[in-house]
């Protein structure tokens, strides 16, 4: 008994997971010692919040340390002959490998410990293209090493429990059977990489998506503190070059704020009492709805949302509404904070722990109570994140459901169900309210539950029919809301989050896969109007609402208020990679960062067949919005990289 024990606890697989939980709860100790070193910029964490970012903070340190110690954990679980494992050689080597990269991972820690102060957020790889021409960064190091004596101190007495607390594997050659021996290290080599691979994704299954640094938000009141839940070294591997961004200067800082400024300053006041409620419907393409759609060039109907066709006849809508991209991950951004996709997803950059302007953190500011539904599992797509760092008071998902009865087996809670659920929390919730639902059923694999399996026109594509699903349960949620009391108070919007399964041709090209219905419904306004002019996009929603409702104070938007506003608003600006798009009232012009690549008048050809390139590129309407598109380029970079999405 006792040498089966001593055996298993120096198998190189346990020797391994001890080391691995060692530099585990080194990083637990370093992420006290940042917070200790920075509490003055971290001001009024309880004990229990700061548990909270710690027990976040691990999610991230596994992530990290698995990555970094894949090379060692491959040379201690590989199945090879046990002489060779437990050769001393080959131990020293393995050694080397976990202790290279991890005091790697310590000293970057550090380093961060000193340097937040200065940047605001950990190192990403942003920093090596901010810094590539600096040639005193080495200096700089050494005298910060003397200054902050006592993090260096720090940083030498962590390498050093590092290194005297190494276990390496001793025991003897095995007398086993070679058969046995090398299915049994195989099996356990494979059921290893299963959770290493869980460890890097911080979950697994449909709805899990490897974790990035915005994930962070979840376990944080303010973006800032993100800075304790991440590590250094999870921060450099999720930060690609790609997803970095650098000054294009198009123009002075003072040309650039002639030709585009996203800052807001309030014109109207009112009274602050308007309820709004925000939908972001799943695929909702425009192609969907009957409504804009009676007169297709190839001479068909669509339509698969007969409430809303008929909800639109009393609402405010748009001929030519644009989304920011193409994923469900950018959609939250630009409905509810007016950030757009410039580049990579927002919520996927280095940038995503910025400080942000929302309809969330406007609003609450101002004593509404501000709430986000969705009915995926908490966490799911970085919602639940997000959400915090917008501000919203309460996330309601499928944890607070609580009836795994109502959930479709693949994403979320059935949309009828969570939208009744939702009306009902909206029903308890002190005025004036804030709320925004992502809806989730009309998502692959475009399942309907049984009792509608004949209900909903079929259409062409399995979309169609759980489009016509959700149709029927903003139907319902509607007429619940009638019942209630805040109903005649309150502002519906609805949009979708991206296009999907396009089938009619105008609907196929450059401009049409970004086409998705924008509506305003207030209840105690029953007025139609159909804009066939103006283009809008979804970062329009944020400013529209927050003009509508009154309210009074300069904030950041890179859309514009389309519902009140007097001026012209002339351009519609989103991202079809690896090309900038800038709409007018007629034309499509396409630009690469340098040079515009093609111009289209959408107008007169619909399906963008007639590139307009050498007649139009010089003339004084093409060069007004190229330049509206650098400068808000430029604009936008910027205040990404200085950390600028608030007012100051």
């Amino acid at each position: 008994m006792v040498n089966n024990m001593k055996r298993f606890w120096n198998h190189p697989w346990s020797v391994a997971v001890c080391n691995l939980v060692l530099i585990f709860v080194l990083y637990t100790i370093n992420r006290l010692f940042f917070y200790w070193v920075n509490s003055d910029i971290y001001p009024d964490v309880s004990c229990s919040h700061l548990l909270e970012m710690l027990v976040g903070g691990m999610r991230f340190d596994v992530t990290a340390l698995f990555y970094l110690n894949s090379v060692y954990m491959l040379l201690m679980w590989a199945p090879l002959p046990w002489s060779w494992r437990t050769n001393a050689t080959y131990q020293t080597v393995a050694k080397w490998f976990y202790w290279v990269p991890n005091i790697v991972g310590i000293l970057v820690n550090s380093v961060d410990t000193v340097y937040v102060r200065f940047s605001d957020r950990r190192t990403t790889m942003a920093f090596f293209s901010e810094f590539e021409n600096d040639d005193n960064l080495t200096s700089i190091f050494f005298t910060s090493m003397v200054q902050y004596w006592y993090v260096t101190l720090f940083t030498i007495a962590l390498i050093a429990v590092l290194i005297l607390l190494t276990r390496k594997s001793s025991v003897s050659e095995s007398n086993c059977r070679p058969v046995p021996y090398y299915i049994g290290e195989t099996l356990l080599l494979c059921v290893s990489i299963y959770f290493v691979i869980i460890g890097i994704r911080s979950g697994f299954g449909a709805f899990t998506r490897p974790i990035t640094l915005s994930n962070a938000l979840q376990y944080t009141n303010r973006p800032c503190e993100t800075n304790i839940v991440l590590n250094t070294p999870f921060c450099l591997m999720r930060s690609s070059s790609s997803d970095t961004y650098q000054n294009p200067h198009y123009f002075s800082d003072d040309e650039m704020e002639q030709l585009y400024t996203p800052v807001h300053q309030a014109h109207l006041q009112g009274e602050l009492s308007k309820n709004v409620v925000v939908f972001i419907l799943e695929s909702f393409s425009k192609e969907y709805i009957g409504f804009y759609n009676h007169d297709l060039e190839d001479g068909t109907y669509t339509g698969y949302t007969p409430f809303l066709d008929s909800l639109l006849c009393h609402s405010t809508t748009y001929q030519y509404s644009f989304s920011s991209g193409r994923k469900s991950i950018d959609a939250m951004p630009s409905v509810l904070a007016s950030i757009p996709r410039l580049g990579s997803p927002y919520i996927l950059t280095p940038y995503s722990s910025n400080t942000i302007t929302s309809l969330a953190n406007c609003l609450g500011s101002k004593g509404y109570t501000t709430a986000f539904f969705h009915g995926a599992p908490n966490g799911s797509m970085g919602f639940l994140a997000f959400s915090r760092s917008c501000g919203f008071d309460s996330y309601y998902g499928k944890d607070e459901y609580n009836n795994n009865a109502d959930y479709d087996g693949y994403w979320a809670i059935w949309d009828e169900e969570f939208l009744q659920y939702m009306g009902r929390t909206l029903s308890d919730m002190p005025q004036p309210f804030c709320a925004s639902v992502f809806t989730a059923t009309s998502h692959h694999p475009f399942q309907v539950p049984e009792r509608y399996a004949n209900a909903f026109k079929e259409g062409t594509h399995p979309i169609h029919r759980t489009i016509g699903y959700t149709d029927n349960a903003l139907r319902q949620f509607i007429e619940y809301a009638k019942t209630q009391p805040w109903y005649a108070n309150t502002l519906f919007v609805f949009t979708a989050d991206h296009t999907n399964a396009l089938t009619h041709n105008e609907y196929t090209n450059d401009k049409g896969v970004y086409e998705v219905p924008i509506i305003f419904f207030d209840p105690a306004c029953d007025t139609a109007r159909f804009e066939t002019q103006m283009p809008v996009a979804q970062v329009d929603i944020m400013p529209s609402i927050l003009s509508y409702v009154g309210y009074d104070e300069p904030y950041i938007a890179f859309g514009e208020d389309v519902l009140t506003q007097t001026l012209e608003h002339k351009y519609v600006v989103n991202y079809n990679q690896p090309i900038y798009q800038c709409f007018s009232n007629h034309l499509l012009v396409q630009f690469d960062g340098q040079h515009i690549t093609h111009i289209y008048d959408f107008r007169q050809d619909r399906l963008l067949r007639n590139d307009l390139l050498n007649e139009l590129q010089s003339s004084p309407e093409v060069q007004d919005m190229l330049n509206y598109l650098k400068a808000y380029i430029q604009q936008y970079i910027n205040r990404m990289i200085d950390n600028q999405l608030t007012v100051q």
